[in-house]
């Protein structure tokens, strides 16, 4: 029995995908990290640093938690810091769908909305740093999350996520390890830890079109939780089997197919690693285990991934392809 609502993050479900590329000469299994208690992935390093911080000192019961969010990440530190007592700040921008600001709310974190970009690179994620430096020096008793540098992000996915993963398969060799990249926390984890124990799995990082992580083409992204407008300092410096990137209709197209023929409800980032799978799958070698990690759950998208209205507003007439290969969008 988990000693708390906090105890539960983690041990989240492997799952075959026996469906979705049928017929396909590989084995894929998918990492439901949506089932953890907050909802994402975002539920590990939250807990991790925030409890890290309490244990250290460098928190007490009067901190002002700070971090900048618009979705996953926010959510799971608002639930964190109800759970501890702790006051929590989360900066949002603009595009923060309705029902993150709710979820933000009834956990009862304090939203502040950044408004306008950095005027050097029209970027958010900047200008929200910018606010957070201020509060930090307005703030006396204040703590800045830093999820895209805390090693505790990356930790947390080297003490648990992998080894999850390795062990649900039972003795059978991970052979593709396919991560979306946005702080880059989970693949820096997984990767350090499956390099740390040599192990040969080729890791396939999945970014967003116009994602300053892995390139310099610099554009708006449609889909929240995958790419960044920085560079992360948890960024691989090396190791990283594979960089694919994958644009808003891989990512809405992906979701799609997942629910229709998985009956996985799935957010916007795990399409896109649906559809960097299946544009590998030529170069899997026959008989492998690859494994698709998908970040979180698909009930925050309902008005947009999965609103044909939106979609049609936004990405033209793609319904077609719901019943295509993801290739073929």
């Amino acid at each position: 029995m988990a000693g708390g609502v906090l105890g539960a993050i983690g041990g989240t479900p492997l799952v075959r995908l026996e469906k979705i590329f049928e017929p396909s000469h590989f084995k894929l299994y998918a990492k439901l990290e949506g089932l953890n208690p907050g909802g994402s992935s975002k539920d590990r390093p939250s807990v991790a640093i925030i409890e890290r911080a309490l244990q250290t000192g460098e928190i007490d019961s009067d901190t002002l938690i700070v971090e900048g969010s618009s979705g996953n990440t926010g959510i799971g530190l608002a639930q964190v810091c109800a759970y501890h007592g702790l006051r929590f700040r989360c900066l949002v921008d603009p595009k923060v769908t309705q029902q993150n600001v709710d979820l933000l709310a009834a956990y009862g974190a304090e939203i502040e909305i950044v408004e306008h970009p950095d005027p050097v690179t029209g970027e958010l994620l900047p200008a929200k740093l910018k606010r957070i430096e201020e509060i930090l020096k307005t703030e006396q008793n204040s703590f800045w999350v830093d999820q895209y540098a805390s090693p505790e992000n990356s930790g947390a996915h080297y003490r648990s996520t992998v080894k999850e993963i390795l062990r649900d398969l039972d003795g059978r060799m991970l052979d593709y390890l396919f991560i979306a990249t946005a702080t880059c926390g989970t693949l820096r984890g997984c990767l350090d830890y499956l390099v740390d124990h040599r192990y040969p799995t080729k890791v396939v990082a999945v970014d967003a079109l116009g994602s300053q992580i892995f390139s310099n083409d610099r554009h708006d992204r449609l889909i929240p939780g995958l790419g960044s407008g920085i560079c992360p300092k948890l960024t691989p410096t090396d190791g990283v089997h594979k960089v694919m990137h994958v644009s808003a209709i891989d990512c809405v197209v992906g979701c799609r197919r997942l629910a229709r023929t998985e009956a996985v409800l799935a957010g916007g980032s795990s399409g896109g690693v649906i559809a960097a799978v299946d544009r590998a799958s030529e170069e899997i070698p026959e008989g492998s285990t690859v494994v698709a990690l998908l970040p979180d759950r698909g009930e925050r998208y309902l008005d947009t991934i999965y609103s044909d209205e939106w979609v049609h507003d936004r990405l033209g007439d793609i319904a077609h392809h719901w019943t295509k290969s993801i290739k073929e969008a």
